[in-house]
This record gives C-alpha cells, structure tokens and sequence, in this order.
C-alpha cells in the first residue's frame, strides 16, 4: 500500500475543517439564535423558554435527534464498512452527503414564523434530524479514514493533529459568525435575521467546498485494499463494544464532550453576562492561538509519556479552567478581561490536548480490534465515536438550556418594552457542572489499558517486518 504524504494529511484535514464548522454553527449559535439571552434592540425568540419537566423545547429535540442517531449511526457505519464501490468503502459518502449536510445547517435558522410558534418548533425537530444523519453519513466514514492514512504512530498523530488544527479553525470561523452577521446589520441596516441567515449561508459554502476538496482528491483505493465486512450494522455494532478497552474509552469521551459542548454553548453568556464584556471574539481567538501554540507539544509529549497520561493531564487542566470560570466577575481583585484571558488560557491548553489525543486512540483501538479478530471495523469504531461526540453534545444542550433560564427576568426600559435579562446564577451552576463532569471522565479513563492495545499493535508490525525481510537479510543482521 502507498505511504500517505505530507500533502495528502492536510488534504485530508480540510475535510475537518468543513464539517468543524457546521458542527460549530449548531454547537455554538443554535441556543443564542433560539433563545437570545436578552430581546433588545430588535431580538426575538422563536420556541418558547417554558420548560417541561424541567426541559427546555430545544433540549428535548435535540434529544430526540439523538434517538433517530442511535439507529443512524450504525447504520451508516456498517453500509460504509460492506461498501463495494470502485472509490473505496469511505469516499462515496463523503461526496454525497456534503452538500445535504451544509444546506439542512442553514434550513435550522431559516424557521417560517417570526416570533414563537409551534411551526418554529416542528421546523427545528425535522432539520436537527436531518442534520444530524447528513453529519453521520460524511463524518463516520471520513473519520474511518484515519487509521487506513496513518498506518503507523508517526502518522497517525500526525493526522491527529492536522484534523485538530483545522477542528479548532473551523469552529471558530462558525463562533465568529454571529459576530460576522451583527456587523453586516450595522454596517448595512438590514434586518438582523436576513444578515444572519445570509453570513450563515455564505459559511456553509465556505464547509461545503472544503468537505468535497479530500471527497475528490484522495484516492482511497491507493491506501486500503481490506475487503468489506459481511455483516449487519447490530451485530458489527455489538462486536465493537465487546472491546473492553473501547468501551472505557468511549464512556469518557461521552461524559467529556458533555462538559466542554457546556462550555463552548455558554461560552458567549459566560463572557457577556458573568464578565460583563462585550469582546467575546476576541477572547475566543486568544483561546484559539493558545490552542495552536499547544498542538505541536502535545504531539512530541504523546510519544514520550503516551496518549492515556496526556488525556488524564487534559481532564485535570479543564476542571481547573471550569473552576476558575464559574468564579468569573466575583473576583473584584482581578479585572474582568484580565480573568477573561486566564479563563482563555487555561481552557486552551487542555483543548489541545482532547483535540488530538482522542482520535488517535480510536485509530489505535480500531488496529487492535482487527489484529485480534481479523475483521476490519474501522468506520463502525468511528461511528461508535461520532455518536459519543453527538451524544454528548445533545446532553450538554439539554443540561445548558435548563440551566439558562435560571435567573431570567424581565425589566421595563426607557421606552416601556419589557427586556429579558439574566443575572448569570445558572450560568455559573453549568459550570460547575462541567467541572464535575471533567473528573468524571478523567477517573473513566484510567482504566483504560494503553499499554495493551499497543502491544499487540507493536508486535504485530514486528511480524510484518520480519516477512518482509528475507531469511538471509536476517541473518546477516
């Protein structure tokens, strides 16, 4: 098999970088756009912020969209592993899922009625389901991927990294967005949401053309030759979590994609509400630079301390930043964009870490799995991952949301229109509940046996090796 190239790693990373920013639409503006935490200067809500059982209505769907994942993913993944195509088993869908996947991103905000109604409602439920499946259907297989480029650590990590580094860009380019679309209202006087949905719709061409770049310049077959999987979506399913070294690993991702989706939801309220700072772009691209000044580091301290101890550093450093941030605005010592860089700093080191660390694991287990059994379930792996990644961030939006609406109130202003306001109390208890959820993931994931997996990963190259050697190159050596 051909050894994959510096250029065709990046290539591959652009892919991310598509995909990061439309996750990064729904991840950071769903609730602001929905549920706005103030309706001055021309704001509205379009679903209600009652709460049933304690749930508010964008919670709930999102949960339900979780419901319709749990069968989705699977079922994808098991499709892409059987697929037969002349592309390979992953390329097919990465090219006919990426224009569905930017467009359903795009059809969330553009809800029929102005104001809250049910339509908005039922509008939202049908396009959060639809993009969650378009999102499943091109990021299980392109994350299948990664273990089939990185064919050794070097690589691997190296991928891990690239992919992270566009994840992070991605996402911010989708966080700026609203920053993007309050601009053009200012500059031009146009209606707010018009401006939104256009500066929205721009990004997702921007996602959809660097989701196509790796569809249709990466020729899968160059790099695996691995026949498909006979077997349906449930059973490969249920083979993959009987790897007890996935399933540690997996319950941890879960219950940390729950806390950091927390933070980056609230990220925006965290800044204008508890800072009472009006620059959250700023500090985010701070974040960010943090972030990238981090990666090469993490690369060069996971081969030499290994992946397991880096991923529980991570969890450590985000209680910390978690920690740190639910005192924000309390602490009259220090000032408040002083404490939001530290806030930047101490997140950011940590992001790099959960970046790359992650995926490289799941490429690790995933060459393990099929050393052992001789099956190759790379994309149901992945698709067990996705689900995890989307799992959690659903959660986090149920979580987030209920806990927004505490300390809500309203006020009268100058001109006798009643304002919505927050005094930022349920803010702060999210926080802490991601603090809590960070240490939770952290004692997960030390059951997880590193050790093993690349032992068997390690002999087994060892073994390729020594076939490929001939007997007498091997005596003379």
């Amino acid at each position: 098999m051909k050894r994959v190239s510096a250029k065709v790693k990046w290539i591959f990373a652009i892919g991310q970088l598509g995909w990061s920013i439309l996750s990064g639409i729904i991840a950071n503006l769903l609730v602001n756009f929905y549920l706005p935490d103030t309706t001055e200067g021309g704001i509205t809500t379009f679903v209600t912020s009652a709460t049933f059982a304690g749930l508010t209505v964008i919670g709930l769907i999102t949960a339900f969209g979780r419901i319709v994942d749990a069968v989705t993913d699977p079922w994808i993944a098991s499709k892409s592993d059987n697929c037969r195509s002349p592309l390979g088993k992953r390329i097919p869908f990465m090219r006919y899922s990426a224009l569905p996947f930017a467009v359903v991103t795009v059809l969330i905000f553009c809800c029929p009625v102005r104001g809250e109604s049910p339509i908005n409602i039922v509008w939202l439920a049908v396009t959060m389901v639809i993009f969650y499946i378009c999102m499943t259907a091109y990021c299980t297989p392109y994350n299948a991927l990664i273990p089939v480029l990185g064919r050794d650590q070097k690589d691997r990590m190296d991928i891990s990294t690239y992919i992270s580094l566009t994840y992070i860009v991605g996402t911010g380019i989708a966080f700026a967005g609203k920053m993007i679309w309050e601009g053009v209202q200012a500059a031009t006087g146009l209606d707010y949401y018009l401006c939104a949905r256009l500066t929205l719709g721009v990004l997702a061409l921007i996602a959809f053309i660097c989701m196509i770049i790796p569809a249709f310049a990466i020729k899968e077959k160059d790099y695996d030759n691995t026949p498909p999987v006979k077997e349906n979506a449930f059973k490969s399913l249920g083979k993959t979590f009987k790897n007890r070294h996935f399933r540690v690993f997996v319950v941890s991702d879960i219950i940390y994609w729950i806390g950091i989706t927390i933070f980056n939801t609230g990220f925006i309220y965290y800044v204008e509400v508890l800072l009472e700072l009006d620059n959250y772009m700023v500090l985010f691209i701070f974040m960010t630079l943090v972030t990238f000044v981090c990666y090469a580091l993490v690369n060069i301290l996971s081969r030499k301390f290994g992946k397991k101890k880096l991923l529980v550093a991570g969890f450590a450093l985000f209680a910390v930043a978690f920690l740190v941030s639910s005192f924000a605005g309390k602490v009259t010592a220090i000032p408040n964009q002083i404490y939001g860089f530290i806030i930047c700093i101490l997140v950011g080191v940590p992001l790099s870490v959960l970046g790359v660390i992650p995926q490289a694991i799941v490429a690790d287990i995933a060459e393990s799995d099929c050393i052992k059994t001789g099956e190759n379930r790379d994309a149901m792996f992945y698709a067990a991952r996705t689900f995890a990644f989307k799992l959690g961030q659903s959660i986090a939006m149920v979580i987030f949301t209920s806990l927004a609406v505490i300390g809500q109130y309203t006020e009268i202003n100058s001109a006798g229109q009643e304002i919505i306001r927050n005094n930022g109390d349920g803010y702060r208890i999210s926080l802490v509940i991601a603090l809590i959820l960070c240490v939770i993931a952290m004692i997960v994931i030390l059951f997880y046996r590193e050790k093993e997996v690349m032992g068997i990963i390690e002999k087994n190259h060892a073994e390729q090796a020594a076939v490929e050697i001939p007997e007498e190159d091997r005596k003379e050596k």
